[in-house]
């Protein structure tokens, strides 16, 4: 896993980042909550570990900015604050799983294993792209949490381009992967389902997210401008 530690205690970050590292993990490290958020918006981390006593933005700040941004990673806290109060805090701002320091480092390989099985499953039946989220097992849809309504055509082409973004997916790809082997290419099916489906995904948001490449196809962006 790709895993942000976030942790100003110099010492115990480089002890907890080793052991991590040396249990297969790749490890970043920062040593406050602004730091963190520029990492966890720029990267595509598995996994946070976070600190809540930290200079600057406190964990709580952290966490509540990382789902104030949609910045949907994963985290556990490492904190010496052990009161019921805190735990809950922290579990209701969106926090996985608390341990409370001194920790046992096993007991936290332990941890992160159990959100590493449980992320590698979620991933299989779902797709996250630019706030867009596709449950493929409840065959759901929905942008910054908002539920989109699709027909399973639209659904089918909007799975393609988010199993691929930032990809250019051209007609061809979309005609193979969409519909029919003896789809008609003269035709304007794809311009028209893309078309609805556009107006769809982007009913009550500024930004688009399927860009039109002229003459070869279409991209969905992850960082839409």
């Amino acid at each position: 896993m790709k895993i942000l530690l976030v942790e100003d205690e110099v010492r115990l970050a480089e002890h907890v980042s080793k052991g991590l590292e040396q249990a297969g993990h790749i490890v970043d490290t920062a040593s406050n909550g602004s730091i963190a958020l520029e990492y966890a918006s720029t990267t595509a981390f598995d996994l946070i570990l976070l600190d809540l006593m930290l200079p600057g933005q406190n964990g709580f700040e952290v966490l509540k900015n990382l789902r104030d941004f949609n910045i949907r990673i994963p985290v556990i806290i490492l904190s010496a604050l052990s009161n019921t109060e805190h735990v809950i805090k922290a579990l209701n701002d969106g926090a996985l799983d608390y341990i409370r320091k001194p920790f046992d480092f096993e007991e936290l390989l332990a941890r992160i294993g159990v959100i590493g099985r449980k992320t590698m499953t979620q991933q299989s039946t779902k797709l996250i792209v630019a706030g867009l989220e596709m449950d493929k097992m409840k065959h759901e849809v929905s942008r910054d949490g908002k539920k989109i309504e699709l027909t399973n055509r639209e659904f089918a082409l909007l799975e393609l381009f988010m199993s691929n973004p930032d990809k250019l997916i051209s007609r061809t790809q979309i005609a193979e992967k969409v519909w029919e082997v003896d789809f008609d290419m003269g035709s304007n099916v794809i311009e028209v389902h893309i078309y609805q489906l556009r107006k769809k995904i982007n009913k009550g948001f500024e930004t688009e997210l399927i860009r039109t490449v002229v003459g070869r196809g279409y991209v969905l962006e992850s960082n839409p401008l």
